[in-house]
């Protein structure tokens, strides 16, 4: 019986320790959740640019590859690299010494070509005459008919030796203009006026153009006069129209910035590693010349701004609360903008939080165009001067490094919750 009143007194002892245990862990949670700490920034009114950036390569208008239809030793060398040529002027000349003895040899042919017409047709004239002697001498019945059947027959095949060698005579002078042609390809000639930008032969190289052109020159045909071929990743392509200003950079020239419009937006997808990007081509100005083909150009589009807008860093628009602030504040619900809110009324829907007074308040709210650092408010319960959330400190946040299951997304690590 003693036993059994020993037991019920220590039970009653280790609830009564429990309880006052657990009343000092609330009372300690309850004033570490009253000392939290909020890092502030403040909404302010100024202005806005939302830009795409994009990177390209300055090029020329027209670009032209000059090549060989004939194959051959590099003679001379008419022009140099930044020469400035005419078109049709002489660059360039292959060692025409075959050539002149293919064009000799096919001039030869000819000659011999004509004389066998000449011959053949000499020869149809005899056949003609012998012919009409056959006849008259069988209307006299000298001789039989066989040989007037024999002399027309040899009349009728002098007149197609006529016919055979007056074609041969046109596959002679067809093989002699085509020595000609080839005679002539030795000389490399400009196809436009511009500037020689790149030379890829020397002087004794030779060249074979037996089943591609070699390429031997490239001309540009106005350096005045540019484009930048950008690479502009598929998520930004439907912000840019044709006829809009750009501007970009070059390391060339750091502290200088070039302006141009664009162009075009070509259709044609560019794939790389799974990364699609489409080609924005921009019109440039290059009367001082500055800009050489090649540069790397780092290019920005700007395709909205205001100015004089409400605007928040984006800092606040990624702050989720911690359980910490949402236990001070009694897990109060976010307030909506408005009633009858459709997709498409604004761009984003977003949460902020405010600290007005002692409790922080979460604000619904709209947001505008971002320049991926601030952005502009559309529409929502804020004004100029309001302090918004960016990070909570102090308190139980601090001890935490994982945040509990179904508290809201974010990244781990004390009370700042963000996503990006």
């Amino acid at each position: 019986m003693h036993r059994r009143r020993s037991i019920f007194i220590w039970f009653f002892v280790f609830l009564g320790v429990a309880a006052g245990a657990f009343g000092y862990m609330r009372s300690q949670n309850s004033k570490r959740a009253s000392t939290l700490r909020y890092d502030t920034v403040k909404v302010d009114t100024g202005r806005i640019v939302a830009k795409v950036t994009a990177t390209g390569t300055v090029s020329a208008l027209v670009t032209v590859q000059v090549g060989s239809q004939v194959s051959g030793r590099i003679q001379y060398l008419y022009v140099d690299f930044n020469a400035p040529v005419k078109k049709g002027q002489l660059i360039a000349k292959i060692d025409p010494q075959l050539f002149e003895a293919a064009t000799e040899q096919a001039r030869a042919n000819l000659g011999a070509a004509q004389g066998n017409l000449t011959k053949a047709k000499a020869q149809a004239v005899d056949a003609d005459r012998q012919y009409r002697r056959s006849r008259a001498l069988v209307e006299r019945q000298l001789i039989a008919q066989a040989e007037v059947d024999t002399a027309q027959t040899n009349a009728e095949v002098a007149i197609a030796q006529v016919e055979a060698a007056k074609g041969s005579v046109a596959q002679a002078q067809a093989a002699l203009h085509q020595a000609q042609i080839n005679l002539a390809y030795t000389d490399i000639v400009s196809p436009t006026n511009g500037v020689v930008i790149s030379r890829n032969v020397d002087v004794g190289q030779t060249v074979a153009a037996s089943l591609q052109a070699p390429i031997l020159f490239l001309i540009a045909e106005d350096l005045a006069k540019m484009q930048v071929d950008s690479s502009v990743a598929e998520a930004d392509v439907g912000k840019l129209r044709a006829n809009m200003p750009a501007t970009f950079t070059v390391d060339a020239y750091p502290g200088e910035r070039f302006t141009g419009t664009v162009r075009q937006i070509r259709n044609a997808p560019q794939a790389v590693q799974n990364v699609v990007t489409y080609d924005a081509v921009i019109d440039v100005d290059n009367s001082a010349l500055k800009l050489k083909p090649g540069m790397t150009a780092n290019i920005t589009f700007i395709y909205a701004e205001k100015d004089d807008t409400l605007r928040v860093p984006n800092s606040a628009l990624r702050f989720r609360p911690p359980p910490e602030l949402l236990a001070q504040i009694g897990h109060r619900q976010e307030r909506p903008v408005r009633d009858n809110v459709t997709p498409s009324d604004f761009s984003d829907h977003r949460t902020v939080w405010v600290v007005r007074g002692e409790t922080p308040e979460a604000i619904s709210l709209t947001t505008g165009i971002s320049d991926g650092t601030i952005t502009e408010i559309v529409t929502g319960d804020l004004h100029e001067g309001d302090r918004l959330i960016t990070d909570v400190s102090g308190g139980a946040a601090n001890a935490r490094t994982t945040p509990p299951m179904g508290m809201g997304s974010g990244m781990g690590g004390g009370g700042l919750r963000r996503v990006f």
